[in-house]
């Protein structure tokens, strides 16, 4: 017969039996929780083996001293910044809208302290001494090749692409290479110059011209385009970007999670990526052009349009990306 343990005995070492218990029940749960994460994260690896991302996100106004009458970035915002590109774990990211070199290695900084290590990086200053193009890459940048004295005339005047372009390759595995074209194109912003669409479509026209000289050199290049370009799909500045012919791009259009792409028609597919407080309006002028050559490679589904609750505490833009087969196709 076994008789029941006598009340408030404690063990030898004076844990109490009952202090004991709930020691080893938290560390089965523990131990079970740490399991399921190693589960999730090899299949996330298994998942996305053989692929790489892509993703653009203006960070707006990423500055640490106010100009035009705008604030520098506050603390707040850019953590939320951090939240989203963290979110995101794009293997290769453009930024737009960033500040100095120190802001940009400072963010670098603080995701890698977070788990997100980009070795990589490249900023570009064009005439616009404020704001700049930047990208962080996983990948070894094997060339780089800023756009940062272009030009064109506009009513007799000559203007410069305020914010020049990045233009780096990238290897992305042994015998796979990715060049990345990103821009930032005149805003909606009103202009004391000249009227912003023209300047817009003139800026366009210098990209597309930066398109054509890339493919005219290789014309299965894997090309991506992206960046704010600050107008939507029907405008004559998106059309000339995504040009017509052999040297036309794809357009990856990401969407919110959740919506679907074929089948349901009464779900719309969401994929706005600004809000414009002047308008009141929301629309999608953040882009991911894919060439010919790298269209081949593009998973389709897996793009996305980053919808976070607090996405506007980071940026009056919501973040885009899309994922690719590591091999030519």
């Amino acid at each position: 017969m076994l008789l029941p343990a006598p009340k408030n005995r404690k063990p030898a070492s004076g844990i109490s039996t009952k202090t004991l218990v709930r020691y080893k029940e938290s560390m089965h749960r523990l131990t079970k929780r740490l399991l399921l994460i190693v589960m999730g994260w090899a299949a996330g690896f298994q998942t996305m083996a053989g692929t790489f991302s892509v993703a653009s996100y203006n960070v707006e106004l990423y500055t640490d001293q106010p100009f035009a009458g705008d604030r520098p970035k506050t603390a707040e915002s850019k953590l939320r910044v951090q939240d989203s590109i963290l979110e995101l774990r794009a293997d290769v990211l453009a930024l737009q809208e960033m500040g100095s070199t120190n802001l940009l290695l400072e963010l670098r900084a603080a995701l890698a302290k977070r788990g997100l290590d980009y070795p990589h990086w490249e900023w570009v200053e064009g005439r616009d001494t404020n704001l700049h193009l930047a990208l962080f890459s996983r990948f070894p940048i094997i060339q780089r090749r800023p756009q940062t004295n272009l030009s064109f005339l506009l009513n007799g005047r000559r203007f410069q692409v305020a914010r020049g372009f990045l233009e780096v390759d990238l290897k992305v595995a042994e015998n796979y290479s990715l060049t990345v074209l990103a821009a930032h194109l005149k805003s909606k912003r009103r202009s004391n110059v000249a009227d912003e669409q023209d300047l817009r479509e003139e800026e366009a026209l210098v990209l597309r011209g930066q398109v054509d000289r890339l493919l005219t050199d290789a014309p299965r290049r894997n090309l991506v385009v992206l960046g704010d370009l600050n107008d939507d799909k029907s405008s004559k500045a998106i059309k000339v970007v995504l040009g017509r012919g052999k040297n036309a791009l794809t357009d990856t259009r990401p969407i919110e999670k959740g919506y679907s792409r074929e089948g349901d028609t009464w779900l719309k597919p969401v994929a706005w990526t600004h809000y414009f407080a002047r308008d009141d309006s929301y629309s999608r002028i953040d882009y991911i052009l894919a060439s010919s050559g790298l269209a081949h490679e593009w998973i389709a589904k897996e793009g996305f349009v980053l919808a976070l609750p607090f996405w506007a505490e980071a940026s009056d833009h919501r973040p885009i990306i899309a994922r690719f087969q590591n091999e030519e196709r």
